[in-house]
């Protein structure tokens, strides 16, 4: 069975930074695709950022220029490094990961537990 675990959240002032990390735990197995999702209370949930196995990124336009998705395939982990945070990027953000297991042809996605990231004015 793969996990992922997700640390790095928590309270930070309006224009401040956070970095959030999600580690992918387990044997045998390969990434593809890894992202970040976020959901605020009452709302769906929103694709952040994607981070492909050779480091193409995409981001949602509300957090260009501010976050940056990175990823340490070694260590088969993804960041996302927060910065110039605002009140409206406060919610739980989780990370997803397809995942292919070597005894297996198909890619099973999983998702973290989510991580708070709250933001104050």
């Amino acid at each position: 069975q793969v996990q992922l675990v997700e640390s790095g959240g928590g309270l930070v002032q309006a224009g401040g930074s956070l970095r959030l990390s999600c580690a992918a735990s387990g044997s045998s197995f390969s990434i593809n695709l890894m992202a970040w999702y976020r959901q605020a209370p009452g709302k769906q949930r929103d694709l952040v950022a994607t981070i492909t196995p050779s480091g193409f990124t995409n981001y949602a336009d509300s957090v260009k220029g501010r976050f940056t998705i990175s990823r340490d395939n070694a260590k088969n982990t993804v960041y996302l490094q927060m910065n110039s945070l605002k009140p409206e990027d406060t919610a739980v953000y989780y990370c997803n990961a397809d995942v292919r297991r070597v005894e297996s042809l198909f890619y099973t996605n999983y998702w973290g537990q989510g991580t708070q990231v709250t933001v104050s004015s």
